[in-house]
């Protein structure tokens, strides 16, 4: 009995090495786009893909045919918008990187960055994903729109102050 847990054990292991080995690349670019970090500099981003993984990890056996990519995708995403939640309020709607972006999705809120990423790099359906976020459709719809409207056409930098010298000078 002993024996045949352990071969067990060492099957899914195996079996979850494999899948981290092929799909751990690609989730930790969707955590990276999600937190707006830079690819080399990405901490939030490898915390959130520790947790998916772990979670993944923890129901493996329970999948039975379904995905595990995105059953870590859906955990990245519910972890990063809760995380959102707490740090931001009502996921950081209206809130905008203040200081120098380091990432063109930096100047996305966090709900524009998760449903822009979802939609446009995943490749998830506006109806998954709104039933993943609890929204509904037309409002993924929207925020996607606008979120693709801001990343065409960026927000303008405030003009410079005008300093004394400059006002004298004109």
């Amino acid at each position: 009995m002993r024996e045949r847990h352990a071969s067990q054990g060492a099957r899914r292991a195996r079996e979850f090495e494999a899948f981290v080995a092929g799909a751990g690349g690609r989730l930790l670019h969707t955590a990276t786009l999600f937190t707006a970090e830079p690819p080399d500099d990405n901490p939030r981003a490898r915390r959130l893909l520790t947790l998916a993984l772990a979670q993944t990890y923890a129901c493996w056996d329970r999948l039975r045919g379904e995905d595990p990519y995105d059953r870590a995708r859906q955990y990245l995403a519910t972890r990063f918008a809760h995380e959102a939640w707490h740090r931001y309020g009502n996921l950081g709607i209206g809130r905008r990187a203040r200081r120098r972006p380091v990432s063109v999705l930096a100047v996305l809120t966090p709900q524009e960055r998760l449903i822009l990423v979802l939609r446009l790099y995943e490749g998830v359906a506006e109806e998954q994903a709104a039933a993943l976020l609890g929204l509904p459709v037309e409002r993924v719809h929207a925020i996607c729109d606008r979120a693709t409207a801001t990343l065409l056409h960026p927000p303008r930098d405030p003009a410079p102050a005008l300093t004394e010298a400059k006002v004298a000078a004109s």
